[in-house]
């Protein structure tokens, strides 16, 4: 058997390095780690390439490729959403990724995304209302209390103040689940029996539901000036949670428009609905909160560039540490145009 050279060796982190990771560094401080990558990342925006995910719609799911380059790196990640996986015992999202080295074409990091996705969603989700909820917001609405919920709430907590969260699921299971999860935090978890009660003042109101279909759980009379909005459940065509009025009352702001207007609120809109990019808040170039009475809303699928600044910490961080092991994944043949001859003589 041929022991592989150093040039065949790509880092793989696992679940368990990844879990291992976040221990090591801390969770909060991690998701605060990310925001700073994601929002370095936005703030270089244009260097990008940029397109919506390349996707693969079913009856039951949506499977999908992310990819993006700065130029001297390349990522992507691979990612599903399947809403009706929890009833059999699976994650509604699973998901894996890649960085390479835009020079060589050789990857440089192959890593699990399913526990990354969850943290870079929910630091891009406080870095955003960073930017856009009111002066002192303290608390939060968290309506959809699965696999997301613990992570947005904590995520809030580490970047924006967040010191009080109302939990709210149609099943209350999920409410206790999310509840019992961020007991040891230092919040103030208060558990609610419907939308209303959740949003009974909170200054941001987060809505994370799976059900793929045009829901309104939030709807407009419930909505009030001077609030900020994270509307993360949208992902996929014909997948909703807000009235078309609130859009209307709100000044939106997106990742990446021709994505958003495909899988996002705004998919309910006109082509010519007004957005803002978000990007173009973090680099100073459009106004986020103007005034305590308007209302922002973070109309949230996740993009590429988000993936790549996650992958972009991990590849900086588990340098020095035992959080990965190095994968056999590329030949590397003696010649580098006799890779025929490697297959033979490793028969030898």
């Amino acid at each position: 058997m041929t022991t592989p050279s150093h040039k065949a060796l790509v880092p793989f982190v696992s679940v368990d390095n990844m879990m291992r990771l976040v221990h090591s560094i801390g969770i909060e401080t991690m998701l605060r780690d990310l925001a700073e990558y994601v929002e370095a990342d936005f703030k270089r925006w244009e260097l990008f390439d940029k397109t919506p995910r390349v996707a693969s719609h079913s009856d039951v799911g949506v499977i999908e490729l992310m990819p993006t380059s700065d130029g001297e790196a390349y990522g992507f990640k691979y990612v599903n959403g399947h809403p009706k996986n929890t009833s059999e015992g699976l994650q509604t999202v699973t998901a894996f990724g890649l960085l390479a080295d835009v020079y060589t074409g050789y990857p440089v990091l192959f890593t699990e995304m399913t526990m990354l996705t969850a943290l870079r969603t929910a630091a891009t989700s406080a870095m955003a209302a960073k930017y856009l909820a009111p002066k002192g917001a303290d608390t939060m609405a968290m309506i959809g209390n699965g696999a997301q919920s613990e992570f947005q709430t904590l995520a809030m907590k580490a970047i924006c103040g967040l010191k009080t969260v109302r939990l709210f699921d149609k099943d209350p299971a999920a409410t206790e689940k999310c509840a019992r999860n961020l007991g040891a935090f230092g919040l103030n978890v208060v558990r609610c029996s419907s939308p209303e009660e959740a949003i009974e003042g909170a200054q941001i109101l987060t809505t994370c539901t799976a059900d793929k279909q045009n829901a309104t759980i939030l709807t407009d009379n419930m909505i009030g000036a001077g609030v900020h909005i994270n509307a993360i459940g949208g992902d996929c065509p014909g997948k909703t949670e807000l009235a078309a009025g609130i859009l209307n009352r709100s000044d939106v702001f997106v990742e990446f428009p021709p994505q958003t207007r495909i899988e996002g609120e705004i998919q309910q809109m006109p082509e010519d609905f007004a957005v803002t990019e978000l990007w173009e808040v973090i680099s100073g170039q459009k106004k986020g909160r103007r005034d305590d009475k308007q209302i922002t809303l973070f109309d949230s699928v996740g993009f590429a560039i988000e993936d790549f600044s996650a992958l972009r910490y991990i590849r900086d961080h588990i340098k020095g540490t035992e959080f990965f092991i190095d994968l056999d994944m590329l030949a590397d043949p003696d010649d580098p145009r006799d890779l025929f001859g490697m297959l033979q003589r490793s028969d030898a």
